[in-house]
């Protein structure tokens, strides 16, 4: 019964898009990436006097479309690959959201016609096409007056490289380009002008997902972030055994992260480092370069720091996520000293209670040393943030069923929020036995050197 409800509110969805004469993204059967596609780029534009009903718009007459208002922004969301010939599943929702946090002029660049092929290396080739196309209507735009740095170009995957391509023929001039897991195959190894790159707009920030398949591995922006460490995306399939989606999981989540951002569901402050082994080991928990603002936060609002960006140069960028939205999760710096005589190994889960709510950080990713009067700086990124922090659970373990259960004996520990300035929690001596949970109450730490 639900079911057909849905499918009639569908139906009748269909029905008034048509009545009021909607442009809908192309939709293609697979036959068409068998025989193939002749080129062809559409632009829809939606605003938000026709945020569900896309207008097409016309290269030669910009200044008589009813709903095109050149003294908005105007954002571009480019597509990339269709090898099925069907929408992305994520277009709505990006044009409700972009829409929700500004009163802008949203284009869906539709180059399905050009996208949608088994011969990805023609679909390569369609790409400067595409980019051609949309150059020409960039420019008749900037000739009726439009502001080349109000332009936002969102390129996903090979729509990363068409942004790219746009604006070095535009010299530079556009605002701002956002690559979402730019494509990596065929593009890996070119020259600078064979893909995207800083030059390519006044702002260029890029996200790695999938950097060692589908993706891009090398930095080609101002900030590059590196999500996971920018390959497997944690809550993605592992094995082949899972079809389709492990072709695809790692590299469409790019979006997904953008849309998080975009909705503001939450942040996710990112950390400069040399790798992501020396962001999770606790070593890249500081981000004085960046001067008051603090850690760059990955997405929509990333721009808040393009001018010491654009000071600073390349700037490569990790953070870590949850597995399904909200992705942002929240970083604790965790300082302990224990004062047992011989040294210890292991790993350290952490939980945080309060709000009604538990939050959990395993620090496992490798094991963790402990020396006698010695401070052991680690990492916690919990998967939910307490605001008011009631109790604190440990555990320990050292990983090896085969040996003897260790205690650890904690001189002091120290947890300090990293996204928010407030007093750090602390506690003093206690005892872990192995595999098994303390539980106690923090207080305020009573020096802020520890």
């Amino acid at each position: 019964m639900i079911l057909l409800k849905y499918l009639a509110l569908l139906l009748l969805t269909v029905q008034i898009h048509k009545a009021q004469g909607c442009d809908e993204f192309t939709d293609l059967a697979f036959g068409h990436a068998i025989i193939g596609t002749s080129m062809k780029t559409r632009l829809l534009l939606y605003t938000r006097e026709n945020a569900t009903c896309g207008t097409l718009m016309s290269h030669t007459d910009i200044l008589n479309h009813p709903q095109f208002n050149l003294s908005r922004p105007t954002t571009f969301v480019i597509h990339g690959y269709r090898p099925t010939g069907t929408p992305p599943m994520w277009l709505g929702r990006i044009i409700d959201l972009l829409l929700a946090r500004s009163d802008v002029n949203v284009i869906v660049v539709d180059w399905c016609h050009g996208a949608t092929s088994l011969n990805y290396f023609r679909v390569v080739e369609n790409t400067h096409k595409a980019a051609e196309n949309l150059t020409a209507f960039v420019k008749k735009m900037q000739e009726c007056g439009a502001s080349m740095s109000s332009i936002y170009m969102i390129g996903v995957s090979l729509g990363a490289h068409i942004s790219g391509f746009v604006g070095a023929n535009m010299n530079g001039s556009i605002g701002r380009i956002t690559a979402l897991d730019p494509a990596g195959p065929m593009f890996r190894g070119t020259s600078p002008e064979m893909h995207l790159d800083p030059t390519d707009a006044l702002f260029v920030d890029v996200l790695h997902t999938d950097m060692d398949a589908l993706g891009y591995r090398e930095p080609i922006g101002h900030i590059d972030f590196y999500p996971n460490g920018g390959t497997d995306q944690p809550g993605c399939p592992k094995t082949i055994f899972s079809g389709g989606s492990y072709f695809k999981c790692d590299h469409q989540r790019s979006v997904m992260l953008y849309l998080d951002s975009v909705s503001h569901t939450c942040d996710s402050k990112a950390y400069p480092c040399s790798s992501y082994k020396d962001f999770l080991d606790g070593n890249c928990m500081t981000c004085d370069r960046f001067g008051d603002l603090g850690c760059p936060v990955f997405g929509y609002n990333v721009t808040e720091w393009k001018d010491v960006l654009l000071k600073l140069g390349e700037t490569k960028v990790f953070f870590s996520t949850n597995t399904v939205s909200p992705f942002c999760m929240t970083n604790y710096r965790v300082d302990m000293m224990i004062w047992n005589k011989d040294v210890r190994w292991g790993y350290i889960t952490v939980k945080l209670h309060g709000d009604g709510k538990e939050s959990v950080a395993k620090i496992n990713h490798a094991a963790s040393e402990f020396k006698k009067y010695t401070e052991t700086t680690l990492l916690a990124q919990f998967d939910k943030d307490i605001r008011v922090v009631k109790k604190v659970s440990l555990n320990f373990s050292n990983g090896n069923i085969f040996t003897p259960r260790y205690k650890l004996r904690l001189l002091r520990i120290r947890l300090t929020n990293l996204d928010r300035q407030e007093r750090p929690l602390c506690r003093y001596d206690i005892l872990l036995e192995e595999n098994k949970e303390v539980t106690f109450r923090p207080i305020p730490c009573e020096d802020s050197n520890f």
